[in-house]
């Protein structure tokens, strides 16, 4: 399991496990809080075509989908 705090999800770099369209390196480009400081949108998007996703930030946690950085 990946460590990973809401505050820090801003402009980090994940590597995908399972390459899918040779989308494989990711940044977080958007990260918005609702009033209590709860996450309430995470959108990555792709390096190699810009492709944007909205994802669950809680998926990052999980290392079997997800590695810190780009590898």
């Amino acid at each position: 399991m990946n460590k990973l705090a809401p505050k820090a999800l801003l402009n980090s770099k994940w590597t995908k496990v399972n390459v899918i369209n040779k989308e494989k390196h990711f940044s977080v480009i958007r990260v918005t809080f609702d009033e209590d400081q709860r996450v309430t949108e995470c959108v990555i998007q792709a390096v190699i075509n810009n492709n944007e996703y909205a994802i669950n930030w809680r998926d990052l946690k999980d290392s079997t989908q997800w590695k810190i950085g780009w590898k």
